[in-house]
């Protein structure tokens, strides 16, 4: 006979995303802090005079990107916005080389010519920062057709934010990637206000998640400041576009602490809003705090992160400072005509 079942209610299960080992919150832990550190130095340079044109920080944002990574195959492409630095860094991308091309020497990965909003690596599958509002997203779709086309396994992933999935080419693509059933994971990062317009006043349907639904795509709204949640989600979005079922919504609810670009004062939100996302919701801050709660890290390995990639920043700052700027005969090379 068969044991009688407990009338005990039992304890609640606890939900949310799936606990890293230590060398997972090491290495999450260390390549966010990264681009933190880089974005950081990038902005005084900025300030310095060292860095023209425009440039759009990833401050608050990293947790995005570093668990998409954590997901991704060796192969899958990625295609982003103009706020790219941060996807670079975490594909592996040297800090040296994109800081070069943030102060236009040679050193750089578009040899000086791309600045901030145009670097490649083929190398890394990265197809770019795109200055032009939402211009990225075809062409992630493109490469999702190639994927398919050459039956290779690959998905590509388009970034683009809450302002650029107002735009029209965005949905060309989704109606073309869903009748094509193409590998491809549209990752929209709702940072709240675009420009400087907040998403309540310039959408209607606020629920960026669900802007596949009419052709068919499913899609997931997403903690984008939890790295652990991003990668979780990913996972399954890879999962999905890779068996052939067609592309995939992610909508990473996230926020950038700094302004658009370093010329926006961003005083259409609140100094108090900003400080209480840093104090509750910091994506860096979260997993140093589950490192040592947990035991898995003590202090001072920390430090040794901590004083590791500020290192790697430094010398990325000297080499875009003392690397000779391109030769004027570049003016004429790496153009289509």
């Amino acid at each position: 006979m068969a044991a009688p079942k407990s009338s005990k209610s039992k304890a609640p299960v606890e939900t949310g995303p799936a606990p890293f080992d230590r060398d997972e919150e090491l290495f999450a832990y260390r390549n966010m802090l990264l681009i933190r550190r880089f974005e950081e130095k990038a902005g005084q340079m900025y300030g310095m005079g060292l860095i023209g044109g425009f440039c759009h920080l990833y401050i608050g944002q990293e947790a995005v990107v570093v668990g998409m990574q954590m997901a991704m195959k060796q192969g899958d492409q990625f295609i982003t916005s103009y706020r790219d630095h941060g996807h670079m860094l975490a594909a592996g991308m040297e800090a040296k080389g994109v800081m070069a091309e943030l102060t236009g020497r040679r050193g750089g990965y578009s040899k000086g010519k791309g600045g901030s909003m145009h670097m490649f690596s083929i190398e890394k599958a990265f197809y770019g920062g795109h200055g032009i509002v939402g211009a990225q997203v075809p062409l992630g779709t493109g490469l999702a057709f190639a994927n398919k086309y050459k039956k290779n396994g690959l998905v590509s992933v388009a970034f683009f934010g809450d302002g650029a999935a107002n735009q029209g080419q965005v949905y060309e693509s989704f109606n073309m990637a869903e009748l094509w059933k193409l590998p491809v994971i549209y990752v929209i990062e709702n940072n709240r206000y675009a420009m400087g317009t907040a998403v309540t006043r310039s959408s209607s349907q606020t629920d960026f998640s669900k802007r596949g639904v009419s052709f068919g795509i499913p899609g997931e709204q997403v903690d984008g400041m939890d790295v652990r949640a991003v990668r979780e989600a990913s996972a399954r979005a890879f999962e999905y576009a890779r068996s052939g079922q067609g592309p995939y919504i992610l909508e990473m609810m996230t926020y950038r602490y700094r302004g658009h670009s370093m010329s926006d004062p961003a005083k259409y939100r609140s100094k108090e809003e900003v400080q209480k996302m840093r104090n509750e919701h910091d994506p860096i801050e979260q997993v140093r705090a589950r490192l040592l709660a947990s035991g898995l890290a003590t202090e001072d390995e920390l430090k040794v992160v901590d004083a590791e990639v500020r290192a790697v920043v430094q010398e990325s700052a000297d080499f875009a400072q003392t690397d000779p700027e391109p030769d004027v005969s570049e003016l004429w090379t790496d153009i289509v005509r």
